[in-house]
């Protein structure tokens, strides 16, 4: 077996433009399965489109992903094999509004999985139980908060039992009293072994849950390191100054 395949997510000399901007540059990322990693930086540093590339939401042109040790390539079986393994929740929440929130969870089990609705519907009651919501489960997203239904975007990827979870920004559309609901959820999920990649903001998250931070600027990895010295030694003087702005 090569070392490739004994990661969750292996990314290589990858690349990314839009048209002549280079959003992503070489690119450098192995993740060792159960393992946390956030990913920070300033607005604009290819954080989202970095995970985006990963369950090719956004195509990279060169350079190589592996997930599982499944090739990222233009084999759709492969890609199918991939988006079964990894869950995505986004900064904003891309519910159903006309599906209740039991049925925003059962739905895509019964069309992508084939499971029956009962199956289904237990499997998603099952999800908004962890999640702390199963109260809701008959409401529609519109008479939820933002909190609740970002809990409920999580439940639903849940539902789909990936080994991998990809989190984009997912609490910089929340209000600040949500934001907390939010991120308990998270933690939990990472206590019981998920791999995740976090794109976020939250540093408190970060240092907590984090085995790893991988600092971003202008498209390019500056820095990774464990929390206790990213935060509190930074090799980089980039990795300084996010810091220094970002925590006062």
């Amino acid at each position: 077996m090569k070392a490739d395949d004994l990661n969750a997510i292996q990314v290589a000399a990858l690349d990314k433009w839009y048209g002549s901007f280079h959003v992503l540059k070489n690119i450098n990322l192995a993740v060792a399965p159960g393992e946390r990693i956030v990913v920070c930086g300033p607005s604009g540093s290819g954080k989202s489109t970095l995970i985006r590339c990963i369950n090719r939401l956004e195509e990279h042109q060169r350079g190589r992903i592996r997930v599982n040790g499944i090739p990222l390539d233009d084999s759709v079986k492969n890609l199918d094999a991939i988006r079964r393994e990894v869950g995505m929740v986004f900064q904003h929440f891309n519910l159903f509004p006309h599906l209740t929130v039991k049925e925003n969870c059962a739905l895509p089990q019964i069309l992508s999985r084939g499971k029956k609705r009962k199956d289904a519907e237990d499997m998603a009651m099952h999800f908004l139980e962890k999640v702390r919501i199963p109260e809701q489960a008959d409401k529609y997203p519109g008479q939820l908060s933002g909190g609740q239904q970002q809990r409920v975007a999580i439940a639903r990827a849940l539902c789909m039992t990936p080994k991998i979870m990809l989190f984009d920004e997912p609490t910089s559309a929340l209000d600040p009293e949500m934001v907390k609901e939010v991120l308990d959820t998270m933690v939990e999920l990472a206590e019981e072994g998920m791999t995740m990649i976090v794109v976020t903001h939250e540093m408190g998250f970060a240092r907590r849950v984090a085995d790893r931070v991988v600092f971003m600027e202008a498209g390019q990895v500056v820095e990774i390191n464990e929390p206790s010295i990213f935060f509190d030694a930074p090799e980089q003087p980039s990795t300084r100054r996010f810091l220094a702005n970002i925590m006062h």
